[in-house]
This record gives C-alpha cells, sequence and structure tokens, in this order.
C-alpha cells in the first residue's frame, strides 16, 4: 500500500502501513490509480476502511472520507483510526485489550459485553505516560539535574549529550525548546542502551515506563470488566516490539496479573481489511 502522499505529513505513531493521505492534489497527479494497476484492482472498489492517525475525531474522519470518496477510490468508505484497525487484526470482532507505545501510548480494549473503551491516548502534553517521547524527555530532565550538579552523573549524561551532538549542558534548552515530539522520543533507544551498561538511572527511566504501561493494561481491565477469563493482549509500537528493552519486562509485570501477551505481529493492514469486508456482508 501507499507509504506517504506528497503533501502528507510524515507517519510517526505506528509502522506505516495504512493510508496517509494528502489534501487533495490534482486529480491528474494522484498516485492512486497506478498504484491500483500494479495491484491489479480496477476503481472503484467495493469497500475500502483506511486506519489512520488522527482520525479519532469526528470531523476528521468526515473530512477524509469526502475526500477519498470524491477519488472514486471505492463505492463504500469508511474512516476509523490506526488503532482500530491493529485491534481488528489482533481479535477480530472478540474481546482483548490492545497496548501500544511507541512515540505516544494508549491502550484500546472491548469486553466480554462487547463494551469498547482506551486509556491513555492523551498525546504528549498531558499523557502519553509509558512512551518514546515521555522516555526521552524523563532522560533530559535526568541529565539537567546531572549538569546542576542536583544528581551525580552517570552514563547517561554523555550518552545524551553525544547522541544530540551537544556540546555541553548548557545547550540542552535551544535543542529542548525546538525539537518535535519524535526528536525527543528518538532518545529512548540512548536511555535503553545506557541501562543495558548498568545504568542506574536509565534502568529507572525504563522501570517507570514499564509501570505507567502496565497501568494502563490494568485500568482498561477494570474499566470493561468483569471478566470470566482472562483476556487475550496484544502489544505494539516500536517500544514493545520483540527484542527491544521494554518488551521482557512489561510481559513479566503482565503475568504477574495472569495476562498473557500474543507473540505474533500485528498487520493493521489486515485489520482495515477485514472492517471494510464487515461493512459489505
Amino acid at each position: 500500500p501507499p507509504r506517504e502522499l506528497p503533501g502528507s505529513a510524515p507517519y510517526r505513531s505506528w509502522p506505516p502501513t495504512t493510508l496517509c493521505l494528502s489534501c487533495s492534489p490534482p486529480r491528474s497527479r494522484s498516485p492512486e490509480l497506478p498504484a491500483a494497476r500494479r495491484g491489479g484492482l480496477a476503481l472503484p472498489v467495493t469497500a475500502l476502511w483506511a486506519g489512520l492517525s488522527g482520525a479519532g475525531r469526528e470531523a476528521a474522519r468526515a473530512a477524509v472520507e469526502l475526500e477519498l470518496t470524491r477519488r472514486g477510490l471505492a463505492r463504500d468508505v469508511h474512516v476509523g483510526t490506526d488503532v482500530q484497525a491493529a485491534f481488528a487484526d489482533a481479535f477480530h470482532e472478540g474481546p482483548g485489550i490492545l497496548l501500544i507505545a511507541g512515540t505516544g501510548s494508549i491502550a484500546w480494549g472491548r469486553g466480554e459485553d462487547g463494551r469498547e473503551g482506551r486509556v491513555g491516548g492523551w498525546g504528549h502534553h498531558i499523557g502519553d505516560e509509558g512512551s518514546g517521547y515521555a522516555i526521552g524527555q524523563e532522560a533530559l530532565r535526568q541529565v539537567a539535574r546531572m549538569v546542576d550538579g542536583r544528581a551525580p552523573r552517570t552514563l547517561l549524561h554523555m550518552a545524551v549529550l553525544d547522541a544530540l551532538a551537544l556540546a555541553g549542558g548548557d545547550d540542552l534548552v535551544p535543542w529542548a525548546a525546538s525539537a518535535t515530539k519524535a526528536q525527543v522520543a528518538s532518545l529512548a533507544p540512548v536511555v535503553a542502551a545506557a541501562a543495558a551498561t548498568g545504568d542506574a538511572v536509565a534502568r529507572k527511566i525504563l522501570d517507570g515506563a514499564v509501570e505507567e504501561l502496565e497501568g494502563h493494561v490494568l485500568a482498561i481491565l477494570e474499566n470493561l470488566g468483569p471478566w470470566t477469563e482472562p483476556p487475550p493482549i496484544a502489544l505494539a509500537g516500536g517500544l514493545l516490539r520483540e527484542g527491544r528493552a521494554l518488551r521482557r519486562p512489561l510481559e513479566g509485570a503482565l503475568a504477574r496479573h495472569r495476562l498473557t501477551a500474543m507473540a505474533r505481529p500485528l498487520d493493521p493492514a489486515m485489520g482495515a481489511a477485514r472492517m471494510a469486508l464487515a461493512g459489505v456482508r
């Protein structure tokens, strides 16, 4: 599928398997027809379900649905969020809890009675606990404390300055003032590498992130209960991929509550296809 169309914003919160739509490029330059031909599709297709980051608000969904319909991509067009697409791939129409931790963080669940709900997803200004952004932000705070002398300097101090190509601690202020959310989140692997060498400050930052993510799952577990049996858990996002620093500690934390994470990686595009098929049955 198309990764990013001309004029669209970079897709940061999920592996780019769903459509990123430019608002309204001229139809003559539209990339959909060549892409459809390469895939052996004749437009319009019967149904399209697009899972997009930022489509959680009705106004945004309606605007994108209108544009997709105008382009003649499908006779039946629906737009939802990338989280919904991933959830559909993980659990189809059944119960379960999906936890995503990448640049941001959110948990989405469906109870045994069909009720759905979310925890988190409030954005980096007031939420995103346990996310890459939160880890990076806390690393910056801790390095600032070390520069001040309020805390002893550890390996994390120079690791962060080196990663940002900064000459000294005073350069943190202008860097942080202009840094994007993704740039702050890019410090998460730096923290993970420092923790792997035994840096206690970095380890504490990661432990705090695991605790926050565990709290997301436990909150939605409580909100959507009661459960006759522990629900399946799906983990997704860059921080929770197999082999990443938070994956095993979080699995251990969930196991203490008799919760087990699914082993397979999720495919949000497959979930979106399932949603499209469900709409035409």
